[in-house]
Formats: C-alpha cells, sequence, structure tokens
C-alpha cells in the first residue's frame, strides 16, 4: 500500500483503502499520513475516530503483516 501525504494537521486527510477491500466484499481498513503520523480507521464504520501511530512503528506492523501472509 503506497501513502499519499495528507497535508496539515488531519483535518483533510487523504484516505486510502486497503488493496484487500472491495466494493462487493468485505470492507477493510483505510490509512492516511501526515507529517509524523499513519492514521488507520475501518473503512466500514466511518464516524468511529481512526487510530494514529508513529510512521516507524506502521511501517513495523506492515513489514510483520507482509512475512506472516508470506509465511502461510
Amino acid at each position: 500500500m503506497t501513502l499519499k501525504p495528507s497535508a496539515g494537521d488531519g483535518s483533510a486527510l487523504e484516505w486510502t483503502k486497503s488493496s484487500y477491500s472491495s466494493n462487493d466484499g468485505p470492507e477493510c481498513i483505510e490509512v492516511a499520513a501526515t507529517p509524523g503520523t499513519v492514521h488507520v480507521r475501518d473503512s466500514k464504520d466511518l464516524g468511529r475516530k481512526s487510530l494514529s501511530f508513529p510512521p516507524a512503528a506502521w511501517h513495523a506492523f506492515v513489514d510483520l503483516a507482509a512475512e506472516a501472509t508470506i509465511a502461510e
């Protein structure tokens, strides 16, 4: 998943939906990046608050998830 950085403090985030989500199937997550923060939200419940992570923590999670997927 490639993120396009959003400008500012997060008030106008540019969300990117997971490539595993589709309009016909199960929905997943959306991610938005701002300088210093990666925001994650549930794509089927946009009214809920998003989670926020430092970029290094998000990249570590994505790397670990990719390794787990390859191991299956």
